[in-house]
């Protein structure tokens, strides 16, 4: 298993991914309309049809060595997804449940220093169809290595090792932002 860096655009914030490996983990591409509204609202970038790639695994796989402070919470619906992000360089970092006893922590693969570690993308989600609809890719990988990581950190109480919530509340460690009417205006939601 590799440890590998990772920092926000500017380098403010710094922190280790533990033991990243294609199986610890999965490394996964998303076509969802609010995984892009997201990179699109903190970025002013539109990833089109490109997707965004993130690594999913729990909470206690990642540390923060500096900068943690300058994580911020928002959501375009509080119930579904928080989105965090830094507040010195506006980057998306980690997509998670609202919840920390369902330990999901989605990484943003362009802040790692090395992607080698978690391998190619094993599967897409909300993959655009010629009708409209949308379909996901190996589903086995992408919901069942989620639900399964969850159950084990719930069991051995690795849920509870978490930099994004404060486990006596239950709550994120910082307010969750909800973008205005205004703000959501221009994005694909």
């Amino acid at each position: 298993m590799t440890d590998v860096p990772f920092s926000c655009r500017c380098g403010e914030m710094k922190g280790t991914l533990h033991g990243a490996t294609p199986s610890s983990g999965n490394h996964v591409r998303c076509y969802c309309s609010a995984c892009r509204a997201a990179v699109l609202y903190t970025t002013g970038k539109d990833v089109e049809d490109h997707g965004v790639e993130l690594y999913q695994t729990t909470p206690d796989k990642i540390s923060f060595q500096q900068g943690q402070s300058n994580l911020e919470v928002f959501s375009f619906n509080p119930e579904k997804l928080l989105r965090y992000r830094a507040s010195c360089c506006g980057v998306p970092m980690f997509t998670m449940l609202p919840t920390p006893k369902f330990a999901l922590a989605g990484m943003m693969t362009d802040l790692l220093q090395d992607t080698s570690s978690i391998g190619p993308v094993a599967s897409e989600a909300f993959i655009p169809q010629a009708d409209g609809t949308s379909k996901h890719s190996s589903i086995l990988k992408l919901y069942g290595g989620t639900i399964w990581r969850a159950l084990i950190a719930r069991v051995t109480g690795r849920w509870k090792q978490t930099p994004f919530f404060n486990i006596k509340t239950g709550k994120p460690i910082k307010a969750v932002y909800v973008p205005t009417l205004e703000e959501r205006k221009s994005l694909p939601l």
